[in-house]
């Protein structure tokens, strides 16, 4: 029976009455943690030596920090704005940036916020580094005895429904897989989308739960991202790999947001996307492995999405109509649907197809009638008597369809039904930004039910006892993963430096990338920037070789970057190198060249294709802006949630730290301090960051400064 509560506190008392003094907590990734009952915990644990708290999770998300006072006027008010200016941040975060955790508390995280935990001792001295799929065994391992989840609620006929929503990755597996099962407690959220199928449980499911309408907060939302010319050049690139009728995987950031971009061009907008294709000048080579692998037309069929994060470009795909492939529990059915003999409805030829394929089991039993009847392709009413199959206008037939005649019968009422349950997106957690969250919310029904939210171990692996038809839902796979650093010999960085710290996590990236190389028509596409901008200069991020890896280089594969893609599979190290030299910066190839013919590892007479010796970011610039009305490329392709003034401010701002860096930028700084500005848009900057009357010199400095930078930019 569960026991329910109102306040946080009170739920605190009863699960150390449950569990005792030594708490072993396991918590969800990112948008499933329930904060106010973590805090509550957390206080109580920190206040009182006698206990002990062991917290196995990930992703902790955390509000931005502003580092200055200029910081804190720009984006303080957006943050109060977007998350909520009482939204709860986990106690423990901030503890852990101060390196102040209380002896009696431990934190072991298997994803990080990317980039935030550099260098912050504690968290990387707990990182825990582990495939998404083993997570649940180290969690059942470590003895878990509480489990804190945050849930979806809706009444129901018999009671309230609920639903564990952004998050049903890790629950059910680390429950199983547990010597004894941990306690499980769940914190209502009225503005948590309720998900069907797999994430739906009953009440019994958990043993306490919280109503978190007493303490109300915000969801955490993403902010939307801009996105480079170079990004949307190699979101172009990495679209053309996409095979019309496959799967799709995709991460988030700004390099996800240009393939989706590019993908709905693609078929919104044929022609302006060819053209866009063509002025980035594709090699003979990239274009053979685009017609054997990918594609440059609409898609006529549509995409299936299998990812593990459900995230804006999803939500962007569907209402585009790129994905809207389903797929079916079923594995004649399937089989069926791949080879173009079957679409969304039956005919009279179904039937001896799908035993052609051997997708009936006979004679028919209840269980795969029921499975007929869940799939609409046998009328609700149909039953079995006694070895005969009676339909729903009283025919009878024997189970065992022996004779023609039989199936023929049988064929006759199969005719015509359309299929049912169909699934054209599956994700083991979803996070993104408030747009998302509402679009999942308000969702028609029927287009709810084609989402399903599922365990991790389903999604990024094949699946035990269902890989036959895992193997034939994710035909045409293409898994897209980003990474900071690609060797010349193939392996991939994206999770750590090669001094060990911890930039973000390995997370499910092995997983796809093994899935693809397991799947005979699946492709893993690796995407990164060929080069990125540092306070010395442009620095590559295609290297000869480097200390740490994600994805060795046994498993390479498809590597994208704005300039092209380098076909890496099955290939000779020579080959590799040859390839990943024709997609990198022209700033950096020669000096890479001479370091892979320094090792010996390519014929010292070749040299970098001429179609290649010009690959710089004002080449791809030059490109793009040609296509359409100049506007095929905007730098929020799907809005921002700055305001007009705010997006004028990010650009100066982000100007002046970047000249702030150097000597020679901090010199160039003096013009726009000397010269200020004035007008409209100059006005509204220094009103929005509250500096329209300087109380101090240093305040008329920096308003002074800030005018001038916003007056210079455009």
């Amino acid at each position: 029976m569960t026991t329910h509560f109102t306040e946080f506190d009170a739920c605190v008392d009863w699960i150390l009455q449950q569990v005792g003094s030594h708490i072993v907590a396991a918590t969800p990734l990112g948008l499933g943690k329930p904060n106010g009952l973590l805090n509550a915990l957390y206080r109580r644990v920190k206040s009182d030596p006698g206990l002990h708290l062991k917290v196995y999770t990930a992703l902790s998300l955390a509000r931005p920090k502003p580092a200055s006072d200029l910081e804190e006027r720009f984006l303080q008010p957006f943050i109060d704005r977007h998350f909520g200016a009482d939204y709860p941040d986990l106690d423990w975060v901030a503890d852990l940036q101060a390196d102040a955790m209380p002896d009696n508390v431990e934190i072991h995280e298997f994803y990080v916020q990317s980039g935030v935990w550099m260098r912050k001792p504690a968290m990387q001295r707990g990182y825990t580094s582990i495939n998404y799929t083993h997570v649940s065994q180290v969690v059942s391992e470590a003895q878990v005895n509480l489990l804190l989840q945050l849930v979806a609620e809706r009444p129901g006929e018999t009671g309230p429904r609920y639903s564990l929503s952004c998050n049903p990755d890790v629950t059910f597996d680390a429950i199983e897989l547990s010597q004894k099962r941990p306690l499980v407690v769940g914190v209502s959220h009225a503005d948590l989308p309720f998900m069907p199928h797999d994430a739906e449980v009953g009440e019994g499911f958990f043993d306490g739960m919280v109503d978190g309408s007493a303490s109300p907060h915000q969801l955490f939302a993403l902010p939307r991202e801009p996105v480079t010319p170079a990004e949307f050049a190699l979101g172009l690139h990495a679209s053309s790999l996409v095979r019309d009728g496959g799967t799709l995987q995709i991460g988030i950031g700004a390099l996800s947001d240009a393939l989706v971009h590019a993908c709905l061009l693609r078929h919104s907008d044929n022609d302006a996307y060819r053209q866009a294709l063509d002025a980035l000048r594709p090699s003979p080579e990239q274009q053979r492995v685009v017609e054997r692998w990918g594609g440059r037309g609409t898609f006529e069929i549509g995409l299936y999405g299998a990812s593990e994060m459900i995230m804006d470009g999803f939500m962007h795909l569907v209402r585009g109509g790129v994905l809207r492939r389903q797929v079916f529990p079923h594995l004649g059915v399937e089989r069926l649907r791949a080879s173009g003999q079957m679409g969304d409805e039956a005919d009279h030829e179904t039937l001896e197809r799908l035993l052609a394929v051997g997708g009936l089991e006979l004679p028919l039993h209840v269980a795969e009638l029921n499975r007929l009847k869940k799939l609409g392709l046998i009328a609700p009413e149909c039953h079995l008597d006694h070895g005969y199959l009676v339909f729903e206008d009283g025919t009878r037939v024997d189970a065992e369809l022996a004779s023609p005649a039989e199936r023929r019968v049988m064929a006759k009422h199969m005719a015509g039904r359309s299929l049912q349950g169909g699934l054209y997106l599956q994700g083991a957690f979803f996070l993104g930004t408030k747009l998302l969250y509402q679009w999942l919310r308000e969702l028609p029904e029927a287009q709810r039910q084609g989402i399903g939210m599922t365990r991790v171990t389903h999604i990024n692996d094949l699946p035990t006892g269902g890989t036959a038809l895992a193997v034939v839902q994710r035909r045409n796979a293409r898994f897209f993963n980003t990474c900071m650093m690609q060797t010349l010999l193939g392996a991939a960085v994206s999770d750590a430096l090669e001094n060990g710290q911890v930039v973000s996590g390995v997370g499910g990236q092995y997983n796809f990338v093994a899935m693809a190389h397991r799947l005979a028509d699946g492709r893993s596409v690796i995407m990164l920037r060929a080069a990125r901008e540092t306070a010395k200069g442009a620095q590559s991020n295609i290297v000869w070789n480097y200390g740490h890896t994600t994805i060795p280089r046994h498993l390479r594969d498809l590597v994208v970057t704005e300039y092209g893609v380098a076909d890496l599979k099955g290939r000779s190290d020579e080959e590799c190198i040859q390839a990943l030299l024709q997609v990198a910066d022209s700033r950096f190839q020669q000096a890479l060249l001479d370091q892979a013919r320094a090792a010996g590892k390519i014929d010292p007479a070749w040299e970098i294709p001429e179609h290649a010796r010009n690959n710089t970011p004002q080449r791809l610039s030059a490109a793009l802006a040609q296509i359409g009305d100049g506007n095929a490329f905007p730098r929020f392709p799907f809005g921002s949630d700055l305001d007009a003034t705010e997006l004028h401010l990010a650009v100066a701002l982000k100007g002046l730290k970047a000249r702030a860096t150097t000597l020679g930028g901090k010199l160039s700084l003096l013009k726009p301090l000397l010269k200020g500005g004035d007008g409209p848009a100059v006005q509204a900057a220094l009103a929005r960051m509250e500096l329209q009357q300087p109380q101090d010199f240093k305040q008329r400095v920096i308003a002074r400064l800030i005018a001038g930078v916003v007056a210079e930019s455009p």
